[in-house]
């Protein structure tokens, strides 16, 4: 890895697990919440936990949707996870929010059918539907894991990278370009988790 890391922290949940896992990569790396300072990275994560609408709020009020919507429009790797993955596309039925639009599509609740519970939340299998440096040396279908009461949607199936199943088919992990995003919390997911962290510091977009 080289350059600036940048952790985005916009109020989006506890930042620690993150923070212990970077640390256990040996990455040097800084939190901010600064406009400026997560505009001018030269590689970002997108982390978060918590409701659409109070994060997309939050990333309004403090001018960080621009400075993330600069980081991605300049070509540098951008990563998010969980909520950091929903607010890319266009919308979430979570109160109607309108997000970033990075990719289109919109987020979904998962519907409450056949007995499973909402939030989906615990440990589950990604498997890979097209090659990406994000899942390098990572098994198809390793487990990872999960907590999110919503899922993406992407527009472009091509988007898609991992896909995990409880009760429907979704995208668990979406790429484009130097943008990737991955809906389970790889911080949280042992060792395939460290992986996927240590391929996007490596990444090279």
């Amino acid at each position: 890895m080289s350059g600036d890391l940048v952790v985005a922290d916009y109020r989006a949940g506890n930042l620690h697990s993150v923070e212990m896992a970077l640390h256990h990569l040996g990455a040097q790396f800084r939190f901010s919440s600064k406009a400026e300072e997560v505009a001018a990275a030269d590689r970002l994560i997108v982390p978060g936990v918590g409701e659409a609408r109070a994060a997309m709020q939050e990333l309004s009020a403090s001018g960080l949707d621009r400075a993330i919507n600069r980081v991605w429009r300049a070509g540098r790797p951008l990563l998010g996870i969980c909520l950091g993955c929903q607010i890319i596309f266009d919308r979430s039925e979570e109160r109607s929010t309108p997000c970033l639009s990075f990719l289109e599509g919109a987020v979904a609740r998962f519907p409450a059918k056949g007995g499973l519970k909402v939030p989906h939340m615990g440990w589950n299998r990604v498997f890979q539907t097209r090659s990406h440096p994000l899942f390098d040396g990572i098994s198809d279908g390793a487990f990872f894991y999960f907590v999110h009461s919503y899922y993406p949607i992407p527009a472009d199936p091509q988007a898609v990278i991992g896909e995990c199943e409880y009760g429907l088919r979704f995208a668990a992990a979406v790429a484009r370009d130097n943008l990737a995003a991955c809906q389970f919390h790889p911080e949280k997911s042992a060792e395939s988790g460290l992986r996927l962290l240590g391929n996007f510091l490596a990444w090279k977009p």
